[in-house]
């Protein structure tokens, strides 16, 4: 068994990793701030290194010997400066694909995502379709660490690839999914456009098959992909499961994407005026996310990696507000 490094090792998607890949018997290390919450970790075993992938003197130590790097340290958010999502998402790529090259590194595996194609509203997307120029910071940034990878693969021997999946949710997601169920339990949820656009979910389990694959199949050096549920679900289909089973009721309230995208971008600038660090509770990303059809092929992903969702929604949904309830 070979040793695998995961960055972002203590968030949600890479505890995940680190729990499945410990369970096959293979050797974990990790990289994390001497200031990281822990808490995903408990039970695992891994072994954590101190580091930060904006330091790239720190990533020395913890690459040595390995033969897989997943690489999932990133600021996923809507609502920082443009230079700290740079420093994260570009730079800390960089520094951890050059660190992991130097270190006769087989194989690294970057942790991307869907929203390097933008929010113009598309069905059944390709991952040979053009990267969009958006106005948001995380998409753009993603991208310039995804198109910086690439041509890098091209100059060294270590073999990359990427996996940009959808929108992500399960047991331990405080990023999206919590907060979406809060909203939805105290009944301050909302469609933008009566939800009937398309989106995109990917069980965090479903995704980790994906990835375990990356790590090891031949056919997936120098290749991207696209990784979902493979459903063609909108946003209220998405809802409405969720509130039957939390045995809440269902939002009604909708607004047109045009007044959402405009509140958005006022209240951004207020917020901005303002000082204020939290995000607004309406954005443009999140108006663009829900109001236009966010949809991708997975065919690539089942050609090449054999990946079939093997977690099916009803089951995702029933286990996600298990932990949300006990969590």
């Amino acid at each position: 068994m070979g040793i695998y490094l995961i960055t972002g090792i203590n968030g949600f998607i890479g505890s995940h990793l680190s729990q499945r890949l410990l369970s096959r018997g293979h050797k974990v290390r990790g990289i994390v701030r001497r200031t990281s919450d822990l808490t995903f970790l408990q039970g695992q075993d891994p072994e954590l290194f101190f580091g930060d992938i904006t330091d790239r003197e720190s990533l020395a130590a913890p690459m040595k010997g390995v033969e897989v790097v997943v690489h999932v340290a990133g600021l996923a958010s809507e609502w920082a400066p443009l230079d700290r999502f740079y420093d994260v998402n570009v730079t800390g790529t960089r520094n951890a694909a050059e660190e992991a090259h130097l270190a006769g590194v087989k194989r690294f595996v970057h942790i991307g995502t869907t929203a390097v194609h933008g929010f113009s509203g598309f069905s059944h997307l390709a991952e040979s379709a053009p990267m969009a120029k958006n106005a948001f910071p995380y998409c753009e940034t993603k991208k310039d660490a995804e198109n910086w990878l690439f041509d890098f693969a091209r100059t060294v021997r270590m073999e990359i690839s990427s996996i940009r999946p959808g929108n992500v949710f399960g047991p331990r997601d405080h990023t999206f999914i919590e907060t979406y169920l809060d909203a939805l339990e105290k009944g301050k949820l909302g469609y933008v456009g009566g939800g009937r656009c398309l989106t995109a979910p990917t069980y965090v389990d479903n995704l980790v098959d994906a990835i375990e694959v990356a790590c090891v199949e031949p056919r997936a050096a120098g290749e991207a992909f696209f990784i979902t549920d493979g459903l063609d679900i909108t946003w209220k289909a998405f809802t409405e499961k969720f509130a039957v089973a939390m045995g809440v009721p269902a939002p009604r309230l909708s607004v047109p994407f045009a007044v959402a995208n405009a509140l958005g971008y006022a209240l951004e600038k207020l917020y901005l005026l303002l000082g204020i660090s939290s995000p607004p509770m309406i954005t443009r990303y999140r108006a663009s996310n829900a109001g236009r059809d966010y949809h991708f092929s997975i065919d690539k992903a089942r050609r090449l990696l054999g990946y079939d969702p093997a977690v099916n929604f009803e089951s995702a949904v029933e286990n996600t507000v298990h932990w949300y309830r006990n969590r």
